[in-house]
């Protein structure tokens, strides 16, 4: 068999190999990319999250910062988490506790019904000690950025 021979039986197929591929759809999509992310972290920066902590989210950490720390202090009331002057032994969990003994775990299990008036607040504090659970109105008051316990 000849050159000739194979070439007469056999197709040719030529190939074309002048297209020419872009870059710009990548470009496209890393620009897409960077502007997302752009925005995602002035998003962050603009609007902190301390922004959108609300009033009953302030009142909930006053009232477990409060329990955690009365379960743990040996002063009554701890520093910074009641108001000043407030009577640690007419609280409903000096009760629960079963006098001003500290050393005792405290959990908050339920907080609900948080009404603020202004300056003040009242909320529905379920507490748990030595397994018996406890509900009871706990009054606060604003100080500054937060809130204490007065009640």
């Amino acid at each position: 068999m000849t050159d000739q021979q194979a070439a007469e039986g056999d197709d040719v197929i030529e190939i074309d190999q002048t297209d020419s591929r872009s870059a710009w759809p990548f470009i496209a999509a890393a620009v897409v990319a960077v502007v997302v992310i752009v925005a995602i972290v002035l998003g962050g920066l603009l609007t902190p999250a301390e922004k959108n902590v609300t009033e009953a989210d302030r009142i909930a950490a006053a009232v477990r910062n409060y329990a955690d720390a009365r379960g743990r202090s040996e002063i009554t009331p701890p520093p910074g988490v009641a108001c000043e002057g407030f009577d640690e032994g007419k609280s409903s969990l000096t009760v629960q506790l079963g006098g001003l003994e500290t050393g005792k775990s405290v959990e908050i299990t339920k907080i609900e019904n948080p009404m603020v008036d202004g300056d003040r607040a009242k909320v529905t504090v379920t507490t748990d000690v030595d397994g018996k659970q406890t509900p009871a109105t706990w009054n606060l008051t604003r100080s500054g950025d937060g809130w204490l316990i007065c009640g």
